[in-house]
């Protein structure tokens, strides 16, 4: 069976978000094919998920949230994944899969998924995820550079930027003269920027994991984009803009309204999302901020209506009977949250004026 579909991470995110879009597509008629999942870190821990993944049985991501207002517990069965491999052990393999299969590659590689050690690139395979994809890019190229789709999931603005300039400045230290490959870099492969949106609580073991009904997967419009599968989470867009900025703030921006209410009211450890919602204070000085500075800088901005439209979306999933978001993880870090999640709106909407917002602010500036 050829995969079509190679997937760099065997996280819980990717289970519950690609796998589980590509296996209902499938089902339809409606994917490119299945998926080869490729460990990316030598961790044990994670091997362990491997023959889980690929089982032909499938394995379980239960959906459970409020949808229109009224609990859902669902378990879907994936069953999209027909291999799944080790770059540690497999290596051989998984550069065979890439160079003669795959025509779209996705990766979920996690916060440190770009970083590359100065000597990286002298281990075999090499260590890094951007120092494995060079090699099986490079492959490729000399077994003909058929062209083909990179389509990252990390959290990183413009995230497909990111990475094929990540991957030029390495092809250009280790191959310094083959203008040839770094030009097909640049046009042999679709560098895709794409958002992913789904609160993905709690694994379950060996392979599978427990999420929210909410799914977004945004991905930009370029010349020669392929997508894995039609599906309603997936949307091709023009501009991810607006995506971005909805998800950081209002989204975002919610959750770090509420830790500093939690903070400055010194309330209880292990207070959630849910429950300091449940307090008719807290969620009236949520929705004012909502109502009265939010909505209104992104109307200057001219998408009014999908602003309130994510506003209500955002409420529902913060009211989630099934999910236990602790405030104190949330919270950290909370001075950069701020910066970027209430100083970024000011700055991108150009809203004069933000009385709440700039009381946060000041109250953390002290």
């Amino acid at each position: 069976m050829t995969t079509p579909i190679v997937q760099f991470g065997t996280s819980r995110f990717l289970q519950a978000h690609a796998d589980l879009f590509i296996s209902e597509a499938l089902d339809l008629g409606e994917a490119a094919g299945r998926i080869t999942i490729v460990q990316t870190t030598g961790s044990a821990a994670r091997s362990g998920r491997l023959p889980a993944l690929a089982d032909p049985a499938g394995f379980p991501v239960r959906v459970r949230g409020l949808v229109n207002g009224q609990p859902s517990d669902t378990e879907l069965r994936v069953t999209s994944v027909a291999r799944a491999l080790s770059a540690s052990s497999d290596w051989a393999e998984v550069v065979r899969i890439c160079v003669e299969e795959a025509e779209i590659l996705i990766s979920n590689t996690g916060d440190a998924g770009y970083q590359v050690e100065t000597d990286d690139l002298s281990t075999h395979p090499p260590r890094s995820f951007p120092g494995k994809l060079l090699v099986l890019l490079r492959a490729r190229f000399e077994a003909g550079g058929r062209g083909l789709t990179m389509l990252p999931c990390e959290l990183v603005p413009r995230n497909g930027e990111v990475l094929s300039a990540l991957i030029l400045k390495l092809a250009a230290e280790r191959y310094p003269d083959d203008r040839a490959f770094h030009s097909w870099l640049g046009s042999g492969v679709v560098w895709a920027n794409s958002l992913v949106d789904r609160i993905v609580s709690e694994p379950i073991e060996p392979a599978g994991a427990i999420a929210e009904p909410y799914a977004l997967w945004a991905i930009e419009e370029q010349p020669g984009l392929s997508v894995p599968c039609r599906h309603p989470a997936v949307k091709r867009v023009v501009d991810l803009t607006p995506y971005e900025k909805l998800k950081l703030h209002i989204l975002n921006l919610g959750h770090t309204v509420l830790a500093d209410l939690w903070l400055a009211g010194q309330r209880p450890e292990g207070e959630t999302v849910r429950e300091i919602l449940a307090e008719p204070d807290i969620r009236a000085a949520l929705l004012a901020i909502y109502n009265e500075e939010v909505i209104p800088a992104f109307a200057r901005m001219g998408i009014e209506t999908e602003a309130r439209s994510y506003v209500a979306e955002t409420l529902e999933r913060f009211d989630n009977p099934f999910l236990n978001h602790r405030l104190s993880d949330i919270a950290g870090n909370h001075q950069e949250k701020i910066r970027r999640r209430i100083g970024g709106l000011r700055a991108w909407s150009g809203t004069p004026a933000m009385p709440k917002l700039e009381e946060i602010e000041r109250r953390n500036d002290q």
